[in-house]
């Protein structure tokens, strides 16, 4: 007679192509996914045998969905607050936690961590109405960045203001009027380019980070992304480190955590941090082909409290190349021309209906550490070919 243990069932709210990518690190672990769908159509369900379909934002759907798993988490930051709180006080494992969570959340929550932690931040103000705008920008100088402090994402949420002119335009004066609460300003910042540092936590306080890496954006979204990043000072790319792990210690963060940073040489530690995200994110793309361990294997293992795994580069350099919807509808009747195209590639499709613009898959190539400039040759060739069809 033999027995066998049940194995975990790790929640994910959220059905896009986050919890998607997760199901086959699951797989191979023999956990059970389940995921809470916006709709039946999204990114993950075609990946996960579970996944019902319900309001995030409603918190009975929240309850019912969370009696039937060991531990919640997410595949984005936008559940309420006060919905973690109360599923906190139902007894549910929910990671990572809503007072981590919420620095991911709140832009203005964030910059006050940060600067109470001592970690490099651009000049930022809470402003509460345009007059409060127009004399932050009056005291720092123009141009000024004005964010919604919640829901912001790719770009959404941000402007940017050139002078008294436009802090007094329609933009902001909506903003403040739809918005309850004050809103973010911050300096626009004069950085070379942008990085990214990530890093896993366990409930137990194990943190391990992954090589810092260099994120190229393209209209608000993530483009490319180089790992390592070239030509990185060590001594910067050691701080950023630092400041991530501090960031997900000192946050009590349980799971996988981007701190996406400007760098900005002669500036502080050389760079300052722009934002914190709370779940796997697209600048760790390349880890599911370029790191012994992938950040969605690293984020299950996290919120699991299972030891975290290996973090080193497999090859000597990784390159991520996003593709969005283009011209080409058929996507699978590309893949021959792609792949003969670029056999070392790694085509990622997270299984959405073409849209232009539409962010629906990603390309990972790996190699040594002197090829990154032909590695985004060849990402971005077969990224195009994918996007519209022809070789």
């Amino acid at each position: 007679m033999t027995s066998s243990a049940t194995a975990p069932v790790v929640g994910v709210v959220g059905g896009g192509q986050l919890a998607r990518m997760m199901a086959p690190s699951a797989t191979a672990l023999g956990l059970e996914l389940r995921v809470l769908a916006e709709a039946p159509d999204v990114s993950a369900v075609a990946a996960v045998p579970t996944a019902p379909v319900g309001d995030y934002k409603d918190l009975e759907v929240l309850r019912r969905f969370a009696a039937g798993v060991d531990v919640v988490t997410f595949d984005h930051e936008h559940v309420p607050t006060e919905h973690l709180r109360a599923l906190l006080d139902d007894g549910v494992r929910v990671r990572p936690g809503p007072d981590a969570l919420v620095h991911a959340q709140d832009k203005l929550r964030m910059r006050r961590a940060v600067e109470r932690l001592g970690l490099p931040n651009p000049r930022w103000a809470a402003v509460a109405g345009v007059e409060e705008l127009v004399a932050f920008g009056e005291e720092i100088g123009w141009p000024v960045v004005l964010k919604t402090p919640r829901g912001g994402y790719d770009g959404k949420g941000v402007t940017v203001l050139d002078g008294p002119g436009d802090a007094r335009g329609a933009v902001p004066a909506q903003w403040f009027e739809s918005t309850d609460g004050p809103l973010l300003a911050e300096e626009k910042v004069p950085f070379t380019r942008e990085l990214s540092a990530l890093v896993a936590r366990t409930p137990s306080g194990e943190v391990r980070a992954w090589p810092v890496v260099e994120s190229i954006q393209v209209h608000g979204v993530c483009d490319e992304v180089l790992a390592p990043a070239p030509q990185l000072l060590p001594e910067v790319s050691a701080a950023a480190a630092h400041a991530a792990r501090t960031l997900a210690t000192e946050l009590g963060v349980t799971g996988v955590m981007a701190a996406e940073l400007f760098e900005t040489p002669g500036r502080g530690p050389g760079f300052l941090v722009n934002e914190l995200a709370m779940r796997p994110h697209n600048s760790g793309h390349w880890t599911m082909d370029g790191s012994v361990t992938s950040q969605f294997e690293q984020h299950l293992r996290a919120v699991l409290d299972l030891p975290l795994g290996d973090t080193g580069l497999i090859g000597g350099s990784a390159v991520m190349k996003n593709y969005l919807g283009g011209a080409n509808q058929d996507l699978f009747g590309a893949y021959r021309a792609a792949m003969g195209a670029e056999p070392r590639a790694k085509i990622h499709n997270y299984g959405k209906a073409v849209r232009p613009g539409r962010k629906i898959g990603h390309v990972n190539i790996t190699g040594a550490a002197d090829e990154i400039p032909d590695l985004r040759r060849r990402a971005s060739r077969t990224a195009a070919v994918l996007r519209d069809g022809t070789a």
